[in-house]
Protein backbone atom coordinates (compact mmCIF):
# COMPACT_ATOMS: atom_id res chain seq x y z
CA UNK A 1 0.00 0.00 0.00
CA UNK A 2 1.15 3.75 -0.96
CA UNK A 3 4.10 5.25 -2.98
CA UNK A 4 3.77 2.72 -5.79
CA UNK A 5 5.47 5.62 -8.51
CA UNK A 6 5.44 2.80 -11.11
CA UNK A 7 1.54 1.67 -10.39
CA UNK A 8 0.79 5.80 -10.87
CA UNK A 9 2.20 6.44 -13.58
CA UNK A 10 0.93 3.39 -15.68
CA UNK A 11 -2.69 4.86 -14.46
CA UNK A 12 -2.10 8.14 -15.58
CA UNK A 13 -0.28 6.47 -19.06
CA UNK A 14 -3.39 4.41 -19.62
CA UNK A 15 -6.11 7.31 -18.93
CA UNK A 16 -4.63 9.24 -21.36
CA UNK A 17 -7.07 10.80 -23.94
CA UNK A 18 -5.47 10.33 -27.92
CA UNK A 19 -7.13 10.18 -31.04
CA UNK A 20 -7.19 6.43 -31.34
CA UNK A 21 -8.40 6.76 -27.91
CA UNK A 22 -11.69 8.34 -28.85
CA UNK A 23 -12.16 6.26 -32.08
CA UNK A 24 -12.09 3.16 -30.14
CA UNK A 25 -14.08 4.03 -27.36
CA UNK A 26 -17.40 2.48 -27.47
CA UNK A 27 -18.86 4.30 -24.36
CA UNK A 28 -22.46 5.50 -23.93
CA UNK A 29 -23.99 7.22 -21.24
CA UNK A 30 -26.77 5.51 -19.70
CA UNK A 31 -29.22 8.22 -18.62
CA UNK A 32 -31.87 6.35 -17.07
CA UNK A 33 -28.63 5.01 -14.44
CA UNK A 34 -27.47 8.49 -14.06
CA UNK A 35 -26.04 9.14 -10.53
CA UNK A 36 -28.00 11.54 -7.85
CA UNK A 37 -25.56 14.34 -7.08
CA UNK A 38 -25.33 14.26 -3.93
CA UNK A 39 -25.05 11.92 -0.93
CA UNK A 40 -28.16 11.57 0.98
CA UNK A 41 -28.00 10.10 4.74
CA UNK A 42 -31.42 8.44 4.87
CA UNK A 43 -31.87 8.79 8.86
CA UNK A 44 -30.28 11.25 10.09
CA UNK A 45 -31.65 14.63 11.17
CA UNK A 46 -30.95 18.20 9.46
CA UNK A 47 -29.40 20.80 10.86
CA UNK A 48 -29.89 23.81 9.07
CA UNK A 49 -27.23 26.09 8.85
CA UNK A 50 -27.89 30.33 8.43
CA UNK A 51 -28.72 31.22 5.11
CA UNK A 52 -28.26 35.55 6.02
CA UNK A 53 -25.04 34.97 4.37
CA UNK A 54 -23.26 38.62 4.15
CA UNK A 55 -20.52 39.44 1.15
CA UNK A 56 -17.14 40.54 2.67
CA UNK A 57 -15.70 43.47 2.06
CA UNK A 58 -12.13 42.89 0.36
CA UNK A 59 -11.84 43.41 -3.46
CA UNK A 60 -12.17 39.72 -5.64
CA UNK A 61 -9.42 40.10 -6.98
CA UNK A 62 -7.20 41.08 -4.17
CA UNK A 63 -8.46 37.77 -2.60
CA UNK A 64 -8.39 35.65 -5.41
CA UNK A 65 -4.81 36.49 -5.62
CA UNK A 66 -3.59 35.50 -1.50
CA UNK A 67 -1.89 33.29 0.02
CA UNK A 68 -4.57 34.01 3.26
CA UNK A 69 -3.49 34.90 6.83
CA UNK A 70 -1.45 32.94 8.61
CA UNK A 71 -3.34 34.01 11.68
CA UNK A 72 -6.04 36.32 12.42
CA UNK A 73 -8.94 36.87 15.21
CA UNK A 74 -12.06 36.23 12.49
CA UNK A 75 -14.02 33.99 14.61
CA UNK A 76 -15.04 30.47 13.50
CA UNK A 77 -18.80 30.40 14.35
CA UNK A 78 -21.80 28.48 12.83
CA UNK A 79 -22.38 31.45 10.23
CA UNK A 80 -19.12 31.93 9.42
CA UNK A 81 -18.77 27.79 8.09
CA UNK A 82 -22.13 27.76 6.75
CA UNK A 83 -20.33 30.78 4.50
CA UNK A 84 -17.67 28.77 3.78
CA UNK A 85 -19.42 25.71 2.46
CA UNK A 86 -22.29 28.07 0.49
CA UNK A 87 -20.04 29.85 -1.27
CA UNK A 88 -17.39 26.91 -2.10
CA UNK A 89 -19.96 24.21 -2.84
CA UNK A 90 -23.19 25.18 -2.09
CA UNK A 91 -26.12 25.02 -4.42
CA UNK A 92 -26.73 28.66 -5.63
CA UNK A 93 -29.51 28.58 -8.45
CA UNK A 94 -31.89 25.34 -9.24
CA UNK A 95 -33.60 25.41 -12.98
CA UNK A 96 -36.62 22.91 -13.63
CA UNK A 97 -36.25 21.11 -16.52
CA UNK A 98 -38.71 17.99 -18.15
CA UNK A 99 -36.39 15.47 -16.50
CA UNK A 100 -35.91 16.77 -13.29
CA UNK A 101 -34.00 20.12 -11.87
CA UNK A 102 -30.45 21.45 -13.03
CA UNK A 103 -28.53 22.65 -9.60
CA UNK A 104 -25.94 25.67 -10.20
CA UNK A 105 -23.50 25.35 -7.77
CA UNK A 106 -20.52 27.25 -6.28
CA UNK A 107 -17.52 25.80 -8.33
CA UNK A 108 -17.45 24.01 -11.85
CA UNK A 109 -17.12 20.32 -11.33
CA UNK A 110 -16.21 18.18 -14.45
CA UNK A 111 -20.02 16.65 -16.53
CA UNK A 112 -21.90 18.55 -13.68
CA UNK A 113 -21.73 15.14 -11.67
CA UNK A 114 -20.78 17.22 -8.06
CA UNK A 115 -19.26 13.63 -7.13
CA UNK A 116 -17.35 15.83 -4.20
CA UNK A 117 -18.59 15.69 -0.55
CA UNK A 118 -17.41 17.84 2.34
CA UNK A 119 -17.53 16.56 5.92
CA UNK A 120 -16.85 18.58 9.06
CA UNK A 121 -14.71 17.98 12.10
CA UNK A 122 -15.35 20.51 14.69
CA UNK A 123 -14.79 21.21 18.28
CA UNK A 124 -17.61 22.89 20.00
CA UNK A 125 -18.18 25.78 17.95
CA UNK A 126 -20.49 28.96 19.61
CA UNK A 127 -23.40 27.98 18.24
CA UNK A 128 -22.49 24.23 16.68
CA UNK A 129 -21.71 21.08 19.30
CA UNK A 130 -18.32 19.27 18.39
CA UNK A 131 -18.94 16.11 16.17
CA UNK A 132 -18.30 15.34 13.04
CA UNK A 133 -20.72 16.41 10.75
CA UNK A 134 -21.74 15.59 6.66
CA UNK A 135 -22.60 19.16 4.36
CA UNK A 136 -25.46 18.76 2.36
CA UNK A 137 -25.54 20.95 -0.13
CA UNK A 138 -29.31 19.86 -1.41
CA UNK A 139 -30.58 21.49 1.70
CA UNK A 140 -27.98 23.70 2.83
CA UNK A 141 -28.06 21.61 5.74
CA UNK A 142 -25.42 19.47 8.16
CA UNK A 143 -25.64 16.32 9.81
CA UNK A 144 -23.73 14.67 13.08
CA UNK A 145 -22.03 11.23 12.18
CA UNK A 146 -20.43 10.95 15.77
CA UNK A 147 -20.89 13.53 18.49
CA UNK A 148 -17.91 14.41 20.62
CA UNK A 149 -14.20 16.19 19.40
CA UNK A 150 -12.73 13.69 17.43
CA UNK A 151 -9.97 16.49 15.72
CA UNK A 152 -6.92 14.44 17.39
CA UNK A 153 -7.86 11.83 15.10
CA UNK A 154 -7.66 14.09 11.74
CA UNK A 155 -4.21 15.11 14.03
CA UNK A 156 -2.78 11.79 14.39
CA UNK A 157 -3.35 11.11 10.39
CA UNK A 158 -1.70 14.40 9.23
CA UNK A 159 1.29 13.68 11.29
CA UNK A 160 0.80 16.77 13.99
CA UNK A 161 0.33 19.15 11.33
CA UNK A 162 0.55 22.10 13.88
CA UNK A 163 -2.71 23.98 11.56
CA UNK A 164 -4.38 20.82 12.33
CA UNK A 165 -3.89 20.82 15.98
CA UNK A 166 -4.81 24.80 16.44
CA UNK A 167 -7.78 24.28 14.12
CA UNK A 168 -11.17 24.60 15.82
CA UNK A 169 -12.82 22.90 12.60
CA UNK A 170 -11.27 21.09 9.55
CA UNK A 171 -12.97 20.18 6.37
CA UNK A 172 -12.77 16.82 4.64
CA UNK A 173 -13.17 16.47 0.93
CA UNK A 174 -13.91 13.10 -0.31
CA UNK A 175 -15.28 11.56 -3.83
CA UNK A 176 -17.33 9.25 -4.44
CA UNK A 177 -15.92 7.85 -7.82
CA UNK A 178 -18.97 5.76 -9.36
CA UNK A 179 -20.67 9.36 -9.43
CA UNK A 180 -18.34 10.72 -11.66
CA UNK A 181 -16.82 7.59 -13.15
CA UNK A 182 -20.26 6.79 -14.83
CA UNK A 183 -19.61 9.45 -17.49
CA UNK A 184 -15.73 9.16 -17.62
CA UNK A 185 -15.01 5.94 -16.33
CA UNK A 186 -11.13 5.49 -14.81
CA UNK A 187 -10.08 8.87 -15.87
CA UNK A 188 -12.46 9.73 -12.90
CA UNK A 189 -9.64 9.98 -10.76
CA UNK A 190 -7.77 12.30 -12.07
CA UNK A 191 -11.09 14.57 -11.65
CA UNK A 192 -11.55 13.94 -8.24
CA UNK A 193 -8.52 16.55 -7.85
CA UNK A 194 -9.72 18.84 -10.67
CA UNK A 195 -13.03 18.93 -8.79
CA UNK A 196 -12.00 19.58 -5.25
CA UNK A 197 -9.30 21.98 -6.44
CA UNK A 198 -12.46 24.16 -7.93
CA UNK A 199 -13.97 23.86 -4.53
CA UNK A 200 -11.18 24.48 -2.67
CA UNK A 201 -10.11 27.58 -5.00
CA UNK A 202 -12.89 29.02 -4.17
CA UNK A 203 -12.83 28.33 -0.42
CA UNK A 204 -9.06 30.04 -0.20
CA UNK A 205 -10.33 33.60 -1.56
CA UNK A 206 -13.25 33.16 0.96
CA UNK A 207 -11.13 32.80 3.47
CA UNK A 208 -8.65 35.42 2.57
CA UNK A 209 -11.38 37.80 2.03
CA UNK A 210 -12.61 37.25 5.60
CA UNK A 211 -9.65 36.75 7.36
CA UNK A 212 -9.87 32.85 8.23
CA UNK A 213 -6.65 30.90 7.96
CA UNK A 214 -6.73 27.81 6.28
CA UNK A 215 -4.11 25.16 5.48
CA UNK A 216 -4.67 22.19 2.97
CA UNK A 217 -3.36 18.70 4.01
CA UNK A 218 -2.64 16.31 1.54
CA UNK A 219 -0.74 14.01 3.43
CA UNK A 220 -2.51 11.67 5.72
CA UNK A 221 -2.77 8.38 6.86
CA UNK A 222 -5.52 7.47 4.67
CA UNK A 223 -7.58 4.59 6.57
CA UNK A 224 -7.96 6.63 9.85
CA UNK A 225 -9.37 9.57 8.26
CA UNK A 226 -11.92 6.97 5.65
CA UNK A 227 -12.16 5.25 9.52
CA UNK A 228 -13.42 7.98 11.17
CA UNK A 229 -16.04 9.55 7.83
CA UNK A 230 -17.34 5.59 8.01
CA UNK A 231 -17.22 5.81 4.24
CA UNK A 232 -17.50 2.72 2.32
CA UNK A 233 -13.93 2.89 0.36
CA UNK A 234 -14.79 0.75 -2.48
CA UNK A 235 -16.76 3.81 -3.44
CA UNK A 236 -15.88 6.65 -1.53
CA UNK A 237 -12.70 7.89 0.08
CA UNK A 238 -11.04 11.05 1.60
CA UNK A 239 -9.36 13.14 -0.49
CA UNK A 240 -7.95 15.43 1.40
CA UNK A 241 -8.07 17.88 4.59
CA UNK A 242 -8.74 21.76 5.00
CA UNK A 243 -7.71 23.35 8.65
CA UNK A 244 -9.91 26.19 9.00
CA UNK A 245 -9.21 28.62 11.58
CA UNK A 246 -6.73 28.84 14.22
CA UNK A 247 -6.27 29.17 18.16
CA UNK A 248 -7.87 26.16 19.38
CA UNK A 249 -7.33 24.22 22.08
CA UNK A 250 -5.55 20.97 20.97
CA UNK A 251 -8.28 18.10 21.23
CA UNK A 252 -8.66 15.65 23.69
CA UNK A 253 -6.94 12.45 23.19
CA UNK A 254 -8.82 10.75 19.54
CA UNK A 255 -11.76 8.21 20.50
CA UNK A 256 -12.03 4.93 18.77
CA UNK A 257 -13.63 5.66 15.51
CA UNK A 258 -15.78 2.68 15.63
CA UNK A 259 -18.43 1.62 12.50
CA UNK A 260 -21.38 3.50 12.22
CA UNK A 261 -23.09 1.78 9.16
CA UNK A 262 -25.03 4.80 8.63
CA UNK A 263 -27.90 4.28 5.53
CA UNK A 264 -27.30 5.99 2.61
CA UNK A 265 -29.38 6.80 -0.67
CA UNK A 266 -27.75 4.45 -3.55
CA UNK A 267 -26.15 6.81 -6.22
CA UNK A 268 -28.14 5.03 -8.71
CA UNK A 269 -29.61 1.63 -9.52
CA UNK A 270 -26.46 -0.19 -10.21
CA UNK A 271 -22.71 0.80 -9.97
CA UNK A 272 -19.68 0.24 -12.74
CA UNK A 273 -16.23 -0.50 -11.06
CA UNK A 274 -13.35 0.50 -12.29
CA UNK A 275 -9.99 -1.40 -10.98
CA UNK A 276 -7.94 1.27 -12.03
CA UNK A 277 -9.24 3.89 -9.98
CA UNK A 278 -8.78 1.63 -7.29
CA UNK A 279 -5.24 0.90 -8.13
CA UNK A 280 -4.64 4.34 -8.25
CA UNK A 281 -5.60 5.44 -4.97
CA UNK A 282 -4.10 2.59 -3.56
CA UNK A 283 -1.25 3.90 -5.24
CA UNK A 284 -0.61 6.76 -4.22
CA UNK A 285 -2.35 6.01 -0.02
CA UNK A 286 -0.36 6.09 3.04
CA UNK A 287 -0.49 4.07 5.99
CA UNK A 288 2.32 5.58 8.90
CA UNK A 289 3.41 8.79 9.51
CA UNK A 290 6.76 8.23 8.43
CA UNK A 291 5.05 7.75 4.97
CA UNK A 292 3.36 11.02 5.84
CA UNK A 293 6.37 13.12 6.67
CA UNK A 294 8.58 11.71 3.37
CA UNK A 295 5.34 13.10 0.96
CA UNK A 296 5.81 16.69 2.37
CA UNK A 297 9.10 17.72 0.04
CA UNK A 298 8.34 20.70 -1.50
CA UNK A 299 9.37 20.44 -5.23
CA UNK A 300 11.02 23.63 -6.63
CA UNK A 301 9.59 25.26 -9.25
CA UNK A 302 11.16 24.70 -12.88
CA UNK A 303 13.44 27.39 -13.99
CA UNK A 304 13.25 29.58 -17.17
CA UNK A 305 16.32 31.34 -17.64
CA UNK A 306 15.24 32.98 -21.83
CA UNK A 307 14.04 36.53 -21.66
CA UNK A 308 10.24 37.46 -21.86
CA UNK A 309 7.71 40.00 -21.00
CA UNK A 310 7.49 41.18 -17.33
CA UNK A 311 4.05 40.25 -15.67
CA UNK A 312 4.53 41.82 -12.54
CA UNK A 313 3.60 45.61 -13.18
CA UNK A 314 1.40 44.70 -15.47
CA UNK A 315 -1.73 43.54 -13.25
CA UNK A 316 -5.08 45.06 -12.38
CA UNK A 317 -6.26 45.53 -8.73
CA UNK A 318 -9.18 48.22 -8.91
CA UNK A 319 -12.16 45.59 -9.29
CA UNK A 320 -14.11 46.62 -6.38
CA UNK A 321 -16.62 43.57 -6.57
CA UNK A 322 -16.46 41.02 -3.89
CA UNK A 323 -15.76 36.95 -4.66
CA UNK A 324 -18.57 36.18 -3.35
CA UNK A 325 -20.54 38.48 -6.20
CA UNK A 326 -17.92 37.12 -8.99
CA UNK A 327 -19.09 33.42 -7.43
CA UNK A 328 -22.75 34.15 -7.46
CA UNK A 329 -22.50 34.86 -11.52
CA UNK A 330 -19.43 32.70 -12.26
CA UNK A 331 -20.38 29.87 -14.63
CA UNK A 332 -18.58 27.59 -17.58
CA UNK A 333 -18.42 29.92 -20.52
CA UNK A 334 -20.07 28.01 -23.30
CA UNK A 335 -18.89 30.83 -26.43
CA UNK A 336 -16.24 33.27 -27.17
CA UNK A 337 -16.38 35.59 -29.90
CA UNK A 338 -12.82 35.65 -31.02
CA UNK A 339 -12.79 39.32 -28.92
CA UNK A 340 -8.79 40.19 -27.93
CA UNK A 341 -8.29 40.65 -24.08
CA UNK A 342 -5.85 43.05 -22.78
CA UNK A 343 -2.58 42.04 -21.19
CA UNK A 344 -2.82 43.31 -18.20
CA UNK A 345 -6.15 41.23 -17.97
CA UNK A 346 -3.57 37.64 -19.02
CA UNK A 347 -1.09 39.16 -16.58
CA UNK A 348 -4.21 39.86 -13.45
CA UNK A 349 -5.78 36.27 -14.35
CA UNK A 350 -1.92 34.39 -14.45
CA UNK A 351 -0.84 36.52 -10.84
CA UNK A 352 -3.95 34.96 -9.74
CA UNK A 353 -3.62 31.17 -10.71
CA UNK A 354 0.03 31.21 -9.88
CA UNK A 355 -0.27 32.47 -6.07
CA UNK A 356 0.73 29.95 -3.63
CA UNK A 357 -1.58 28.39 -1.23
CA UNK A 358 -0.89 26.92 2.09
CA UNK A 359 -0.34 23.35 1.92
CA UNK A 360 1.39 20.47 3.60
CA UNK A 361 2.78 18.96 -0.45
CA UNK A 362 3.96 22.01 -2.25
CA UNK A 363 4.16 21.79 -6.21
CA UNK A 364 3.84 24.66 -8.86
CA UNK A 365 2.68 23.11 -12.22
CA UNK A 366 4.02 25.54 -15.33
CA UNK A 367 1.82 27.11 -17.46
CA UNK A 368 2.05 26.97 -21.18
CA UNK A 369 -0.46 29.30 -23.26
CA UNK A 370 -1.37 29.76 -26.57
CA UNK A 371 -2.19 33.47 -27.11
CA UNK A 372 -4.27 33.80 -30.32
CA UNK A 373 -5.71 37.48 -29.51
CA UNK A 374 -4.46 39.81 -26.74
CA UNK A 375 -3.37 42.81 -27.24
CA UNK A 376 -0.07 43.66 -26.72
CA UNK A 377 1.13 39.91 -27.31
CA UNK A 378 2.30 38.36 -30.92
CA UNK A 379 -0.27 35.86 -31.17
CA UNK A 380 2.09 32.30 -30.50
CA UNK A 381 2.97 29.71 -27.61
CA UNK A 382 4.60 30.69 -24.56
CA UNK A 383 5.81 29.47 -20.91
CA UNK A 384 5.16 31.51 -17.56
CA UNK A 385 8.30 31.74 -15.56
CA UNK A 386 6.35 31.69 -12.32
CA UNK A 387 9.66 33.30 -10.31
CA UNK A 388 10.15 36.54 -12.16
CA UNK A 389 6.87 36.27 -12.75
CA UNK A 390 7.35 36.44 -17.12
CA UNK A 391 5.83 35.49 -20.19
CA UNK A 392 8.55 33.81 -22.37
CA UNK A 393 8.10 33.28 -25.86
CA UNK A 394 8.50 29.70 -27.25
CA UNK A 395 6.79 29.85 -30.80
CA UNK A 396 4.98 32.63 -32.76
CA UNK A 397 2.40 31.57 -34.97
CA UNK A 398 -1.58 31.50 -35.06
CA UNK A 399 -3.05 28.54 -33.95
CA UNK A 400 -6.41 28.36 -33.52
CA UNK A 401 -7.02 25.33 -35.47
CA UNK A 402 -4.38 23.38 -33.44
CA UNK A 403 -5.64 24.33 -29.94
CA UNK A 404 -9.26 23.24 -31.09
CA UNK A 405 -7.29 20.02 -31.36
CA UNK A 406 -5.77 19.90 -28.70
CA UNK A 407 -8.67 19.85 -26.64
CA UNK A 408 -10.68 17.20 -28.28
CA UNK A 409 -11.69 18.92 -31.09
CA UNK A 410 -14.08 21.55 -29.65
CA UNK A 411 -14.48 25.02 -31.20
CA UNK A 412 -14.10 27.13 -27.34
CA UNK A 413 -10.14 26.55 -27.44
CA UNK A 414 -10.32 28.09 -30.70
CA UNK A 415 -12.01 30.69 -30.29
CA UNK A 416 -10.74 31.66 -27.10
CA UNK A 417 -8.22 34.77 -26.56
CA UNK A 418 -5.90 32.07 -24.75
CA UNK A 419 -5.75 28.73 -23.46
CA UNK A 420 -3.88 28.03 -20.47
CA UNK A 421 -1.92 24.34 -19.73
CA UNK A 422 -0.34 23.71 -16.72
CA UNK A 423 2.21 20.62 -17.32
CA UNK A 424 4.07 18.96 -14.84
CA UNK A 425 7.13 16.76 -14.56
CA UNK A 426 6.38 14.00 -12.83
CA UNK A 427 9.56 12.10 -12.39
CA UNK A 428 10.49 14.87 -10.39
CA UNK A 429 7.21 15.32 -8.46
CA UNK A 430 7.42 11.59 -7.86
CA UNK A 431 11.03 12.11 -6.98
CA UNK A 432 10.46 14.39 -4.00
CA UNK A 433 7.13 13.77 -2.94
CA UNK A 434 6.70 9.92 -3.35
CA UNK A 435 3.57 8.73 -5.61
CA UNK A 436 1.42 10.52 -3.42
CA UNK A 437 2.65 13.91 -5.06
CA UNK A 438 0.60 12.97 -8.17
CA UNK A 439 -2.27 14.09 -6.07
CA UNK A 440 -0.33 17.29 -5.20
CA UNK A 441 0.25 18.35 -8.90
CA UNK A 442 -3.20 17.73 -9.84
CA UNK A 443 -4.84 19.22 -7.30
CA UNK A 444 -2.57 22.44 -7.67
CA UNK A 445 -3.26 22.68 -11.52
CA UNK A 446 -6.96 22.44 -10.21
CA UNK A 447 -6.77 25.24 -7.84
CA UNK A 448 -5.02 27.73 -10.27
CA UNK A 449 -8.22 26.71 -12.49
CA UNK A 450 -10.17 27.41 -10.50
CA UNK A 451 -8.50 30.76 -9.72
CA UNK A 452 -8.29 31.33 -13.26
CA UNK A 453 -12.23 30.81 -13.31
CA UNK A 454 -12.64 33.62 -10.48
CA UNK A 455 -10.38 36.06 -12.02
CA UNK A 456 -11.62 35.98 -15.47
CA UNK A 457 -15.11 36.46 -14.06
CA UNK A 458 -13.87 39.08 -11.81
CA UNK A 459 -12.83 41.11 -15.18
CA UNK A 460 -16.17 40.34 -16.91
CA UNK A 461 -14.21 37.77 -19.04
CA UNK A 462 -14.97 34.14 -19.35
CA UNK A 463 -13.48 30.98 -18.97
CA UNK A 464 -13.82 27.38 -19.22
CA UNK A 465 -12.24 24.34 -18.42
CA UNK A 466 -11.67 21.68 -20.74
CA UNK A 467 -10.33 18.58 -21.53
CA UNK A 468 -7.01 17.68 -24.10
CA UNK A 469 -5.61 14.80 -25.78
CA UNK A 470 -2.56 14.48 -23.43
CA UNK A 471 0.92 13.51 -25.33
CA UNK A 472 -0.75 16.05 -28.25
CA UNK A 473 -0.30 18.92 -25.76
CA UNK A 474 3.05 18.17 -24.55
CA UNK A 475 4.19 17.76 -27.77
CA UNK A 476 2.62 20.53 -29.11
CA UNK A 477 4.66 22.58 -26.72
CA UNK A 478 8.15 20.78 -27.23
CA UNK A 479 10.85 20.34 -27.18
CA UNK A 480 10.45 22.96 -23.93
CA UNK A 481 7.64 20.63 -22.48
CA UNK A 482 9.58 17.49 -23.46
CA UNK A 483 9.05 14.74 -20.58
CA UNK A 484 6.05 17.16 -18.97
CA UNK A 485 2.55 16.24 -18.19
CA UNK A 486 -0.90 17.73 -18.99
CA UNK A 487 -2.48 17.97 -15.55
CA UNK A 488 -5.26 20.93 -16.36
CA UNK A 489 -6.54 23.17 -19.42
CA UNK A 490 -8.75 26.83 -19.53
CA UNK A 491 -9.56 28.53 -21.92
CA UNK A 492 -10.18 32.35 -21.44
CA UNK A 493 -11.41 35.13 -23.54
CA UNK A 494 -14.11 37.92 -24.08
CA UNK A 495 -17.64 36.81 -23.10
CA UNK A 496 -20.06 36.76 -25.69
CA UNK A 497 -22.60 39.51 -26.03
CA UNK A 498 -26.50 38.39 -26.67
CA UNK A 499 -27.09 39.99 -30.11
CA UNK A 500 -24.19 39.33 -31.41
Amino acid sequence: MGDDREAILAYHEQTKHSQASIRRDPHTLDWANMPRPFKVYVDLDPIPLPQDLASSARPALAAIADRGPASGAAPLDLRALAHLLYFSAGVLRRRPYPGGEIFFRAAACTGALYHIDLYVVCASLPDLDAGVYHFGPHDFALRRLRTGDYRAALVDAAGGDPAVCEAPAVLVYTSTFWRNAWKYRARAYRHCFWDSGTILANLLALASATGQPVRVLQSFTDADVNRLLDLDVEREVALGLVALGNGAPAPPAASPSLPLGLATLPPSAREVAYPLITAAHVATSLATTADVIAARDPVPAPAVTQPGIALESLRLDAVPESVEAVIMRRGSTRRFPRDPITLPQLATILHAASTGFATDCPVAPQPYLIAHAVEGVTPGTYVMDLERPALVPLRAGRFRAEAGWLGLGQELPADAAANIYWLADLEAVLAHQGARGYRAAQLAAAIAGGRTYLAAYALALGATGLTFFDDDVTAFFSPHAAGKAVMFLMAVGARHRVGR
